[in-house]
């Protein structure tokens, strides 16, 4: 156990980055559902930590706590909803009552929102990648890389994983504007860099494991192509 401490602490560090990137990519999938008649043209695809074994069970709980606010903020969401909806019929049946009355303004219609630029479309999709990318990097080196890690130890930079975790919560600092653009360019890269890292630490053994290891690290990096 003690042999894997470095790949577990690198590990830890991705998962605090995942939780920011899934709940910032939760709050864009919000603001997308204030658009109807917007729709991307392909669908993200479900996101999956394959954090199941219980070596990891400590590490997920953040994860865990996280979903549960999510819960939280939407069953507040839908609260909020149906007391609009009753103040609403509650106005509409005063109308009826008293046609010659003016209906008073609600100050919160404040008209159609506008529709998404082509730049906030990009950096939804850009983000959609890396949330991912990560998510498909965590669960290969929870199944394939920590079991060859204890059989044969080998680089871990771990201060990647570091970099990356800072970046993206000062990405959820910013929310949006150039600075967050920024911030999503530099996670992306630096995701790069630490699935580039690990596939050439993998490179120096010939065996078929790690040969299956480094294919799935090619995959993730597909997904992430150069910019």
């Amino acid at each position: 156990m003690a042999r894997s401490v470095p790949l577990f602490v690198s590990l830890n560090h991705q998962l605090v980055a995942l939780q920011t990137l899934q709940l910032l990519h939760q709050q864009g999938e919000d603001a997308r559902a204030c658009h109807p008649h917007y729709k991307l043209d392909q669908a993200s695809p479900p996101l999956s930590t394959g954090m199941s074994g219980p070596a990891l069970h400590d590490m997920g709980q953040g994860l865990e706590a996280a979903r549960s606010s999510r819960v939280q903020e939407q069953e507040e969401g839908r609260r909020a909803a149906s007391k609009t909806s009753e103040e609403e019929e509650e106005c509409g049946s005063q109308a009826l009552s008293n046609p010659g009355e003016p209906r008073p303004k609600d100050s919160r219609q404040q008209g159609p929102a506008r529709p998404r630029t082509l730049t906030q479309i990009a950096v939804h999709s850009m983000l959609s990648r890396i949330v991912d990318s990560t998510s498909q990097l965590v669960s290969v080196e929870q199944t394939l890389l920590l079991p060859l890690f204890k059989e044969h130890p080998f680089p871990i930079h771990l201060k990647d994983s570091v970099e990356f975790r800072n970046i993206c919560s000062h990405m959820a600092l910013q929310l949006k504007g150039q600075r967050f653009d920024r911030d999503l360019h530099a996670a992306h890269q630096c995701l790069r860099t630490i699935v580039e890292k690990l596939s050439h630490s993998l490179a120096v053994f010939p065996s078929d494991l790690y040969a299956i290891a480094r294919a799935s690290l090619r995959q993730i990096l597909q997904n992430l192509p150069e910019m």
